[in-house]
C-alpha cells in the first residue's frame, strides 16, 4: 500500500502540490485562530455553590447552611468530590465532578436538588451558583483611582461598580468581574437614639417606616368608562430629602418623619477589606475568563475598553492594569518559539552541511511547514489550544520530523546520481517511485516506534493527563504527518527538484562525510572494536552513579514558573 502511494503521488504531482499549498494556507489559518495559552485547561467540571446567611456565625452557617446544601448533593450523578468553606455570613461549596461531565448539565443536576433546600434554610439566606470559569480563568486586575483625590474613594467604587463593570461584562468570554475596595455607597438612616426617645419612636417602628420609603406598591385599577387606570404608589427615590420626610408615626395629630429621629445622608456599608492602588485609595477589579476563550484576544479586548474614554466618566479617575497573565503568557510562547526557531535554524545548517546541496536541503525542511500545519489543523479539530505543552511537543518533533524527509531524500539524490552515471539511465520517475519503495519500511518502522513511547502519555488520568496528553498528541500527529509527508510531497519536489547529474559526476558523500566517517572508524569505532571493557566499564559506572543519584533529586509536580509578581502577606493576633 506504502508503495502504491508513492507511486500514485508522482503520477498526479500536481494535485499532490495544490494540496500541499491547500494545507500550508489552512495550517497558517488555523495557527492565527487557535487559542493561546500557558497551559492546558486544567479545570475540572466544578459547581460553587455560594450562600450568603447574614448575621450568622461560622458555626452557625456549617449547621444551618453548609450541611443541609452538602446532604442535598450527595448522590447526584457524576460527583466524585463535595468539600465546603463555611466562614462569618457565607458558605462556599463546591461540587467536582468526573473529567469529561457537561459543566452546564452538572450545573443543572446541582440547581435541581438545591430546589428542595431552600424551604430549611434560615430566613434570608438564598443558594445561587456562581458563574462557569477557569481554573486559570483570572486574567485581569485592574486598579481604578482618582489621580487628584478629588473623587471619594466611594465614589470610585460606584464608577467601577455601575459603569466600568458593566462595559467589562457586555465582552463576550468573561465569567465575572469583581471588585474590592472603595466602599459600597449607600443611603443610610442613622438613628439618634436621644431623639427617638424624646419622640418615643422605637427601632422597629423607623424600619418599617424605611422599608416603606423606598418601595413601590400597587392599588389595583380603576374602571373609568371602558378604559382601566393603574393605580400606583412610587416611592422609589435616591433623594435623601424625600426619604427623611417619611412620616414614622403620629403623635398627639404631629407626624413624626425620619428626619426628626435620625439623621439620612450618603455613606458605604460596613467595611470588611479593603484596596489601594499605587499607594492610593481606590478600587482593584478582578477579571475572570470563561473555559474555552482566548486569554489574549480577550485581554486585548479588555483593555481596549479600559483605555477608551467614556463620558460619563469624571476627570482624574483612571484605570490601572495591575496584573496581566498575558504577560506571562507572551513571554512563555514567546521563548518556546524561540527555541523552535533556533531548532529550525540549526537543522537547516546540518542539513547543508552533511548534504552539501541547496535543492536537497530545500526538500528537506519543507517536510516541517507542511507536517507542522497538519498538526495546527488538528489541534484546530480537536478543539486544543497554543500552549507550552503542544508547543513542547512541537520543539521535541523538529528533528523526529527532519528525519523521515532526509532518509529519502538521501536515498533518492543517491540513486538519481548512480542512474546518471549508466549506459542507459532508467527514467527518472521510476527511479525516484523505486529509490523512496527501498525505505518506506524503514521510515515506517521509525515513526511506529516514536509514536509508541509516548502513547502511554494518553493514558493519564485526572490532571496528569490533561497536562501531558496535550505533549504525546502533538509529537504523535506531527510524527503521522511527516510520515505521510515523506511517502507524498517529499518524492514529487524530488521529481521537480533533482536530476540533471553528469554521467561522470561523482555519487560519493560528500568531504564532510567522508571525513566524519574516516575520523570515526580510526578513533572511537577501532578503540570500541578492539578493547570492549574500556568502554564498557565506564558506562556501566555512570550509569550506576546516575541511578544513586535519583533518591536525592527533588520531585515536584511542576517547575517553578518566574512570573516576576511578588505577594505579600501579614498575618496578625485577632483585635490587632
Amino acid at each position: 500500500m506504502l508503495q502504491q502511494l508513492i507511486r500514485f503521488s508522482l503520477h498526479h504531482r500536481a494535485i499532490i502540490l495544490c494540496a500541499c499549498i491547500l494545507v500550508l494556507t489552512m495550517g497558517y489559518r488555523s495557527a492565527t485562530q487557535l487559542p493561546v495559552e500557558v497551559l492546558p485547561d486544567l479545570t475540572k467540571p466544578t459547581v460553587t455553590v455560594l450562600i450568603e446567611a447574614p448575621g450568622l456565625a461560622p458555626e452557625e452557617v456549617e449547621a444551618l447552611v453548609t450541611q443541609p446544601i452538602e446532604s442535598a448533593l450527595t448522590g447526584v450523578p457524576s460527583l466524585t468530590r463535595l468539600r465546603s468553606q463555611s466562614d462569618i455570613a457565607l458558605s462556599l461549596v463546591f461540587a467536582e465532578f468526573e473529567w469529561g461531565t457537561d459543566i452546564y448539565k452538572a450545573r443543572q443536576f446541582v440547581q435541581e436538588r438545591l430546589q428542595s433546600t431552600r424551604e430549611s434554610l434560615p430566613e434570608g439566606t438564598e443558594p445561587y451558583l456562581t458563574p462557569v470559569a477557569s481554573l486559570m480563568g483570572e486574567i485581569l486586575l485592574v486598579g481604578i483611582r482618582s489621580t487628584d483625590g478629588e473623587v471619594a474613594p466611594m465614589e470610585v467604587r460606584s464608577i467601577a461598580d455601575w459603569t466600568i463593570r458593566r462595559r467589562l461584562q457586555s465582552i463576550p468570554g468573561i465569567a465575572e468581574v469583581l471588585n474590592m475596595g472603595g466602599g459600597v455607597k449607600q443611603a443610610q438612616i442613622q438613628p439618634d437614639l436621644w431623639r427617638m426617645q424624646a419622640y418615643g419612636v422605637t427601632l422597629d417602628e423607623l424600619r418599617a417606616a424605611s422599608k416603606q420609603a423606598a418601595t413601590n406598591t400597587t392599588g389595583g385599577f380603576l374602571s373609568s368608562f371602558s378604559q382601566e387606570i393603574m393605580v400606583r404608589n412610587l416611592a422609589m427615590t435616591t433623594n435623601l430629602d424625600d426619604l427623611s420626610k417619611t412620616v414614622v408615626k403620629t403623635v398627639k395629630d404631629q407626624p413624626i418623619s425620619i428626619g426628626d429621629v435620625a439623621t439620612v445622608a450618603w455613606d458605604t456599608e460596613p467595611v470588611r477589606g479593603n484596596a489601594s492602588v499605587n499607594s492610593a485609595p481606590g478600587v482593584i477589579m478582578s477579571v475572570t475568563k470563561a473555559p474555552g476563550f482566548d486569554t489574549l484576544s480577550l485581554t486585548g479586548k479588555i483593555e481596549e475598553a479600559i483605555r477608551d474614554p467614556h463620558p460619563t466618566l469624571p476627570p482624574g479617575v483612571e484605570a490601572t492594569v495591575l496584573f496581566r497573565q498575558g504577560d506571562f503568557i507572551e513571554r512563555s510562547i514567546g521563548n518556546l518559539t524561540e527555541a523552535i526557531r533556533d531548532g529550525a535554524i540549526m537543522v537547516t545548517v546540518v542539513l547543508f552541511l552533511f548534504l552539501l546541496n541547496f535543492r536537497t536541503t530545500f526538500i528537506t525542511l519543507m517536510a516541517m511547514p507542511l507536517s507542522f500545519a497538519i498538526t495546527l489543523m488538528t489541534f484546530k479539530w480537536l478543539g486544543l489550544s497554543v500552549n507550552s505543552m503542544t508547543l513542547g511537543g512541537l520543539a521535541v518533533a523538529i528533528g523526529m520530523v527532519v528525519d523521515d524527509a532526509i532518509v529519502d531524500v538521501e536515498n533518492v539524490f543517491r540513486r538519481l546520481k548512480e542512474n546518471a552515471a549508466l549506459s542507459q539511465p532508467r527514467p527518472k520517475l521510476e527511479v525516484i517511485a523505486d529509490a523512496s519503495s527501498e525505505v518506506r519500511n524503514s521510515i515506517f518502522y521509525a515513526t511506529v516506534l516514536i509514536i509508541l513511547v509516548f502513547v502511554p502519555l494518553l493514558g493519564l488520568s485526572g490532571v496528569e493527563g490533561k497536562l501531558f496528553a496535550p505533549i504525546a498528541i502533538a509529537t504523535i500527529i506531527s510524527m503521522v504527518a511527516s510520515f505521510l509527508v515523506s511517502l507524498t510531497a517529499i518524492p514529487v519536489l524530488c521529481s521537480f527538484l533533482l536530476g540533471g547529474f553528469r554521467k561522470d559526476q561523482s555519487h560519493e558523500d560528500g568531504k564532510l562525510v567522508r571525513g566524519l566517517k574516516w575520523l570515526l572508524k580510526h578513533t572511537l569505532l577501532k578503540v570500541s572494536l578492539n578493547h570492549p571493557s574500556l568502554v564498557l566499564i565506564p558506562v556501566v559506572v555512570l550509569l550506576v552513579a546516575a541511578l544513586s543519584l535519583y533518591p536525592k533529586m527533588g520531585k515536584d509536580f511542576l517547575p517553578a514558573f518566574n512570573e516576576e509578581t511578588v505577594i505579600v502577606t501579614t498575618g496578625a493576633a485577632p483585635g490587632t
